[in-house]
Parts: C-alpha cells; structure tokens; sequence
C-alpha cells in the first residue's frame, strides 16, 4: 500500500494523532522529563546576567512556555477523552453482562447533569431500601435463631 492511499484511508489523521498524543502524554508524565523542564528553566534563569535580563530573554521563556503549554493542552485532552471514553464502554458493557444491572445506565454519560442526579438520586434511594430490607432479614434470622437455641434448651 502506498503512502498517498493510507494518508486518505479515512481515520488516519485521528489514528496517528492519538498515537502521538498518547506517546506525548506518557513521555511528559515521566519524572526525568519534569527534571529537564527544571533544568530548562534553570540554565534560562541562570543565563540572565548573560543577557542583562533584556526582554528578548523574557520572551524566550515566555514563549517557549506559552507554545508548549497551547500543544499540550490539546494532547493531554485527546488523551484524557480517549482514556474516558474506553472506561465508559467497559463500564456499559459490565452493566449490560450482569444480570440484575439496570441498562438504564448505559450510555447516561451523555445525559444532562439534573438528569443523572435524579439517576443517582434513586440509586441511592434503592441503596438504601436494600440495605434496609438486609438488615431486616438479618434481625430476622438472629430471633428465628434464638428462638430454635431456646428450644434446644427445652
């Protein structure tokens, strides 16, 4: 396959920018790449006298900074909305393989916020009602218990 038939292969932009962005963003959450940043800043810092602290050596950092802080902006977004993205599917696809789930849940990330609050609302209520109804039974099972070891004694 030639190069000019896969750059028009539909996905393929999106396909290696999310390749990129991934590489990007598990290269810069790398702790030897925090110290290289520090070091940048520190050899600018330290280059001031050299260059009497003049606004060209400003707008070097400055830009420099601003630049890297535009890209990775998008980077780190591609990254995280991908990332989200395959946790939701997982998730709806656990919820749609167990068998008491609600399917009422899949798919809810796309709903307002009031209406998964009152989702979450009646889950709570539910919660609630279920733990109500163990503790019952639990109550329950301790006197039919008592009442089988007085029995016994009997």
């Amino acid at each position: 396959m030639s190069t000019a038939s896969s750059a028009s292969e539909p996905g393929w932009f999106a396909r290696n920018f999310g390749r990129a962005a991934t590489a990007v963003a598990h290269a810069t959450g790398q702790p030897v790449t925090f110290a290289l940043c520090c070091a940048v800043v520190l050899l600018w810092a330290v280059s001031g006298p050299l260059f009497q602290y003049s606004d060209t050596w400003q707008l070097v950092i400055n830009t420099g900074t601003t630049v890297v802080t535009f890209l990775m902006v998008f980077l780190i977004q591609n990254t995280q909305n991908r990332d989200g993205a395959a946790i939701q599917a997982k998730l709806d696809e656990l919820i749609r393989a167990l068998e008491p789930a609600h399917n009422k849940f899949v798919g809810i990330e796309k709903l307002t916020e009031a209406e998964v609050e009152a989702l979450r609302n009646g889950c709570e209520k539910e919660a609630k009602a279920l733990d109500a109804k163990a503790a019952q039974k639990r109550e329950e099972a301790k006197t039919l218990a008592a009442a089988r070891a007085a029995r016994r004694k009997a």
